[in-house]
């Protein structure tokens, strides 16, 4: 692999002013308008993405909601710095993926799955009922604690970002990963919280060895070779 980031295309969006919020929520996180740049002002951003003044404001007020921008009375529309940018939102989430990822976003990623998963896995085992028996984000939901059913989105981007760039390509590691699923599956049947939680720490840590397999790069997210 020769390049330093990784691409994950994500869907398009559905409409004129989602489309737009998406396009510079990507020139955001790619590093193209760096933490204290102002944008360019309303009619030049008109122009460029050919649409009415309307659809650009609704835009920016997107991403500020997401804590990607700010606006500023005789200053304009500024990025805020990564810290304030909210990374349990779905679309910054997908956003990261369009503009690239490494193996530090990665890791950070599982980082956050191992704080989260494992526990919800054993609430999950406490209060199962048999609606709820899917797995993963249905396992954040299963928990019935409202802060693990909300990190649901980082899930998501997490699995995404896994099979798509190191699924279990050789029969005797899907194996090895079916079986550690239906482990997790097993113990919130049974109501073996123990077993449902050692089991999902060891499906993320799989999952990180393959990533580390892969030979992923490993430059911060806003660099680009």
């Amino acid at each position: 692999m020769t390049s330093r980031i990784v691409v994950i295309p994500t869907r398009r969006a559905h409409s004129n002013h989602a489309e737009v919020a998406r396009s510079i929520g990507v020139d955001i996180i790619a590093g193209r308008y760096a933490e204290g740049t102002r944008l360019p002002g309303d009619a030049e951003m008109i122009a460029m993405f050919g649409v009415s003044r309307p659809v650009l404001r609704e835009s920016v007020k997107t991403l500020v909601a997401k804590g990607l921008l700010t606006t500023k009375a005789r200053v304009g529309t500024v990025v805020r710095e990564r810290a304030a940018w909210n990374m349990f939102d779905a679309d910054v989430l997908a956003w990261h993926l369009d503009a690239g990822i490494d193996k530090r976003f990665l890791n950070d990623l599982a980082e956050i799955r191992l704080a989260v998963e494992p526990r919800a896995a054993m609430l999950a085992a406490a209060q199962r009922s048999e609606d709820d028996l899917a797995l993963h984000v249905a396992v954040a939901r299963a928990s019935g604690n409202l802060f693990m059913r909300s990190i649901g989105h980082v899930i998501e981007a997490a699995l995404r970002a896994s099979f798509l760039l190191s699924a279990p390509v050789e029969p005797e590691d899907r194996d090895t990963v079916l079986l550690w699923h239906q482990k997790i599956v097993d113990g919130i049947a049974a109501g073996d919280a123990q077993t449902a939680s050692e089991a999902m720490v060891y499906v993320i840590h799989n999952g990180m060895r393959r990533h580390e397999a892969e030979a992923l790069p490993s430059a911060d997210i806003g660099e680009k070779a």
